[in-house]
Parts: structure tokens; C-alpha cells; sequence
């Protein structure tokens, strides 16, 4: 066992807030994103925040490090669109190994760092596989239902590769995330299990699904149970759900996952929802006060923040998830699941 997992059920965990949010500070320029190397580089690349893990490392382990001070066990990897699918926009296939690559070892070595000041409260990297671009449930052309614009396959192997990548750069868990269509996240499930079984390794797998709208259901339209179901045949570290919603609108989706997971389970929603905007206004203290529901309700194992949240947001959940216990859970053997 490792590790993490055997403090699962010891602690509630505390995951990392929002990249995006705190690289938007940094109010980087086209020429910041290039940096030198890609300075020549024939498409823009503003906006590629993956790209930022080589062309502006400090910028990326500063944010690592402000989480980790701010009370996270947990650190995602910048590797949310670490693809060939999605680095396609880019032109940047080429680099996917090397942004994963660089970006465990950046979030890595933060861990270590602060480990060793305070080794009673060890700091772990979380893998970051996003959802990619482009789904295999469903057809983007309205004309054409039967079209895919991405086959199993071709899912399979860039989260194969992206995988490799975060493993060989330290990286302590996986984590499939922000999934819309649970077949694209079960082609990073059968990559992930193909890689442990490769490399001969075995590392814990972390998924959290999105609820898109008030349905209660994923993009490609299915429930919290019914996505519980999808991926239970995976032995999985934890399953839960990010982004989309605010911690509020989550807890009856998270009643659904408490009430028949056999992992942990974890939470990181947005900071309340979008505003005219598209800016997320819920400061941190209104965030914890509703996410003190999950935790006297005994929902969760790991909480943390997703788009709008910053590290107060995710120092205020920190000081209040630590009087909870974590929710109880019996691991199962995967053949022992139904």
C-alpha cells in the first residue's frame, strides 16, 4: 500500500486550487509563453499553459509551492491539456513527453522541498490527464450522428504517452479529470492499467468526472451512479467530481458517490458559479462554509478547488476540513466488485 493511500482513510486530503486562475496574475504576454526556444514558433502559443512548465518553470513551482503552503497534500502536474490530441492546436505533438515530463518534475521536486521542512505531513503530485478536446461519444457534426472525431484508439495511446511521461517524472498518482465523456476517461483508464502493467509499477489512479448542468449529468449524459458504475471494474484510488459547479450545487451528485463507492472519494468544485463574466466571484470563506456540508455529512476523503479558487480558498477548506474525519470506506479487491 502506499503511502497516500494509507492516509486516505486517516485524514481528509487536501487537494490544490486552480492553475489557470493564479497563471492569469502573472498577466503573461505571447512573447512570456514563447519564451526563447519558441520564440520562432509559426502558430501563437498564448494560452497553452502546459508550454509555461518549459518556458517559465518558476512561474509554475511558485504556484506548486503557494498551495502546499496554503495547507494542500496534493498538487496537480500543469499537464491539463498534455496531448497530442489537444497539443494539436499548437502544432506542439512533438513536446507532450517533455511538458509532462518537466512538469512532474517541477511539481516534484516543491514536494520534496516542503516535505523536508515538515516531514510529519508528507506532500504528494498528482498526475493532471484532462479530458482532451475532442469526444468519442459523440458526433460534433449535427448532420452526421454517426461521426466521431476521435476513435478509442487514438485516445488510448496519447494518455498512454502522456502517462509514461508523468510516472517517469516522479509523479505519486495519477488523475483522470474533468471527465465529460466516460469513454475518453476509460481509454486513460485501459492506458494507465496497460503502463503499470509495462513498466511493472503500480501507482494509484485518482478520476473525477464534471457534472455539466442542472440534469445532474456528464456531457455525454450520464449520472453520478451511472459514471460510478462505468469505471468500477478499475481499482481506483478515489472517484469524484470537479469544475462545473460550485461546492453547493455538488453535494447531492456526492451523496450518489458516498453512498456506493468502494474508493475514496473526492471534491473539487469551482469557487460558486460564473458570473456575466465568466469570472467566479465566491470568496473563500463563503467556499468552506458550503463545503462544511460534505464534511459533516462524511462525503469525502479529498477536497480541494477548481476554476476560481486560489490558495486562500484553499487554506479556509484546509482549516476546516481538519476537525472532520474522512468518510469511511471498505477498499475492494477489483473481482470482488459487481
Amino acid at each position: 500500500m502506499s503511502k497516500i493511500e494509507e492516509l486516505l482513510s486517516q485524514k481528509i486530503l487536501i487537494l490544490d486550487g486552480a492553475m489557470g486562475t493564479m497563471l492569469q496574475e502573472y498577466k503573461f504576454s505571447e512573447e512570456d509563453f514563447r519564451g526563447k526556444r519558441f520564440a520562432d514558433w509559426p502558430v501563437s502559443v498564448k494560452g497553452n499553459n502546459d508550454l509555461l512548465s518549459i518556458t517559465q518553470p518558476e512561474a509554475i513551482a511558485a504556484i506548486h509551492r503557494k498551495y502546499y503552503d496554503a495547507g494542500a497534500d496534493i498538487v496537480e502536474t500543469n499537464t491539463f491539456s498534455g496531448t497530442t490530441i489537444a497539443m494539436a492546436d499548437y502544432k506542439m505533438e512533438e513536446l507532450v513527453y517533455e511538458l509532462n515530463y518537466e512538469s512532474a518534475k517541477i511539481a516534484k521536486k516543491v514536494a520534496e522541498e516542503v516535505t523536508a521542512q515538515n516531514p510529519e505531513k508528507p506532500r504528494f503530485v498528482a498526475g493532471a490527464m484532462g479530458p482532451t478536446n475532442k469526444t468519442a461519444s459523440m458526433s460534433p457534426d449535427v448532420n452526421d450522428p454517426g461521426f466521431r472525431a476521435i476513435s478509442f484508439e487514438e485516445l488510448r495511446n496519447a494518455y498512454k504517452q502522456q502517462a509514461k511521461a508523468l510516472v517517469e517524472g516522479g509523479v505519486d498518482v495519477l488523475l483522470v479529470e474533468t471527465v465529460f465523456d466516460t469513454l475518453n476517461a476509460k481509454a486513460a483508464l485501459f492506458a494507465i492499467e496497460e503502463l503499470k502493467e509495462e513498466m511493472n509499477v503500480e501507482i494509484p489512479v485518482m478520476i473525477s468526472g464534471t457534472i455539466t448542468d442542472a440534469s445532474g449529468r456528464t456531457l455525454s449524459g450520464q449520472t453520478a451512479e451511472a459514471f460510478l458504475i462505468s469505471v468500477s471494474h478499475i481499482p481506483l484510488l478515489s472517484i469524484g467530481f470537479n469544475c462545473a459547479l460550485g461546492a453547493k450545487q455538488l453535494t447531492p451528485h456526492l451523496e450518489v458517490l458516498n453512498r456506493y463507492a468502494s474508493s475514496g472519494v473526492s471534491a473539487y468544485p469551482n469557487a460558486g458559479l460564473p458570473n456575466a463574466f465568466g469570472e467566479y466571484d465566491q470568496d473563500d470563506e463563503e467556499m468552506a462554509s458550503q463545503i462544511k456540508e460534505y464534511l459533516e455529512k462524511g462525503l469525502v476523503n479529498i477536497i480541494g478547488g477548481c476554476c476560481g479558487t486560489t490558495p486562500s480558498h484553499i487554506k479556509a477548506i484546509a482549516e476546516i476540513a481538519k476537525n472532520y474525519q474522512p468518510r469511511p470506506y471498505t477498499k475492494l479487491q477489483p473481482e470482488s466488485i459487481q
